[in-house]
């Protein structure tokens, strides 16, 4: 994901579109949804929502939307104090240091906590130690030569051993620390972790979107369960947190699903959505989620 940033840097200046109605899916519930005053929002790109009209400038290097699902979610609470500080290519070390991306840096994003905030939503973990990265790089290059095979999982198998998973661990490990970093920073908050939405089909391929190999499609379904599992345990260790999943629910809406019904997009930059990352109908989907789960 922090590769990224340097590929769709040059088309942020052409957005322009208006969002002004893309809130109004969510904003109807606004009646009957608990009362926050300040509410903070903490992730990576699958929260920023790079590319989804309008970016924000602040710093335009975390490709930063007002469209994603925390500010529609702002929007559906009515929240009178909003800070999102959510950065692609965001890991858990951001959150507590700078980042750095193109005019920026991004401050330290716990930064944002204050005693009085009593809202947080945080989307993070993909990026540790390049899980998302790893195999965004190098899943669709092995596809060529086995295409019905399995080549990625094989790539990042050694020893029988799933590299990639193995690292999921200490990733669930992160969040759990930081999950005690924003108790200490804001006592009084609700905190919700958000998992990730699901990428590749439960079943079939659509290799001209997604061009995994067909043996690698349900191989990058459950490194995503993995993940998600591991947030979730990161969530049970706090103890005083919520996990919102988002793999369940978004079935049928991975990046295979026809136009109007999928929440990622594929391989495909288009000037409203990153590869590889949500479309603006996943970030209603996830707001309407992460709005459930307050509700309940």
């Amino acid at each position: 994901m922090r590769r990224l940033l340097t590929v769709v840097i040059a088309t942020v200046a052409m957005i322009a579109a208006a969002t002004t109605s893309a809130t109004a899916s969510t904003a109807s519930t606004a009646s009957n949804a608990p009362r926050y005053r300040h509410y903070v929002a903490l992730g990576d790109s699958y929260t920023a929502g790079p590319l989804i009209p309008l970016q924000r400038l602040d710093p335009i290097g975390c490709l930063r939307s007002t469209g994603n699902y925390p500010s529609l979610l702002a929007v559906t609470l009515r929240v009178p104090t909003f800070t999102d500080v959510s950065c692609s290519g965001a890991d858990t070390h951001d959150l507590v240091a700078p980042q750095d991306v193109v005019l920026g840096p991004n401050p330290p994003q716990l930064d944002a906590l204050r005693p009085d905030t009593d809202l947080v939503t945080l989307g993070i973990g993909g990026n540790d130690y390049g899980v998302f990265g790893s195999i965004i790089d190098t899943c669709p290059g092995l596809r060529p030569a086995d295409p019905t095979g399995n080549p990625c999982e094989q790539h990042f198998t050694v020893d029988g051993v799933d590299t990639l998973k193995t690292k999921l661990g200490q990733t669930g490990e992160n969040v759990t620390a930081v999950l005690g970093e924003i108790h200490d920073r804001a006592p009084d908050a609700e905190v919700l972790v958000i998992g990730y939405p699901r990428i590749a089909p439960a079943s079939g391929t659509c290799p001209d979107t997604l061009p995994f190999a067909d043996g690698d499609y349900p191989w990058l379904g459950s490194v995503e369960e993995a993940l998600n599992a591991a947030l979730e345990k990161a969530v049970a260790d706090d103890g005083d947190a919520t996990y919102v999943d988002t793999f369940g629910p978004s079935l049928g809406h991975d990046a295979c699903a026809p136009a109007g019904w999928a929440w990622i997009n594929g391989k495909d930059l288009k000037p409203w959505a990153a590869h590889y990352h949500p479309l603006f109908a996943g970030m209603q989907g996830i707001a309407a989620l992460t709005h459930a789960a307050l509700r309940d």
